[in-house]
């Protein structure tokens, strides 16, 4: 499946949410991350959010599409992330 989560958390959690989310998907722009997953990791995903953010503080926002054709994805500017996966 193809998902796009956006965060606002608190600054000092910002780097740990960051990084965790290196892990699964593709950083695509500041607190924006893309990219397909399985059903298994999208499960690890929003677990390890619930433990890594604070409801009465943060927001998340989660969206989950069956496959990337689904998906239109416009840029006007920048690209500010490398969406390729190869180091």
């Amino acid at each position: 499946m193809f998902v796009i989560i956006v965060y606002d958390v608190s600054v000092d959690r910002v780097s740990k949410v960051c990084n965790f989310l290196r892990r699964y998907l593709n950083w695509v722009q500041n607190s924006v991350f893309e990219g397909n997953v399985t059903e298994k990791q999208w499960a690890e995903i929003k677990h390890g959010l619930k433990l890594l953010t604070r409801e009465s503080e943060d927001s998340v926002r989660l969206y989950s599409f069956r496959t990337e054709d689904l998906v239109t994805v416009s840029v006007i500017g920048v690209e500010k992330g490398d969406t390729c996966n190869i180091i």
